[in-house]
């Protein structure tokens, strides 16, 4: 088996959160969703667990961080291009996101950063390794 990540995140409104990361280019995996959780798929090995509060509470062992005040993680999804980053971004806008930063250009990188409604930050970016500074 693959190696895989799941990324799960306590969300207030599923549906809500479901549609804003469809936007994002997320799809719905039925077969590990229910009325509690649903499975968003990035790619064949990424996957984010959108959890109602009550059912990611049964998974944790510390209270819920309030993300829209604090930051609990940052989460990265690379693009094959800007134009890819800017696509994503603005469908997320549309869809009632957050970019909390203006768009960073590092040369060899290019990232804008989003928020959902609960404020889960994500940092969307286009990499260039050969443009990658060297000593």
């Amino acid at each position: 088996m693959a190696k895989q990540i799941f990324i799960n995140l306590a969300v207030t409104d599923l549906q809500k959160s479901m549609a804003f990361y469809n936007a994002l280019g997320f799809t719905n995996n039925p077969q590990f969703s229910d009325d509690s959780g649903k499975c968003m798929v990035w790619s064949e090995n990424i996957y984010v667990m959108l959890l109602t509060h009550e059912k990611f509470s049964n998974f944790a062992t510390k209270p819920i961080a309030d993300t829209k005040s604090s930051v609990a993680g940052l989460f990265s999804l690379s693009t094959e291009s800007v134009d890819e980053v800017n696509s994503i971004v603005t469908n997320g806008l549309n869809a009632g996101g957050i970019e909390s930063s203006e768009m960073k250009d590092y040369g060899f990188m290019q990232q804008r950063t989003i928020e959902d409604f609960d404020g889960h930050t994500w940092e969307i970016f286009y990499m260039d390794i050969s443009k990658f500074p060297t000593a």
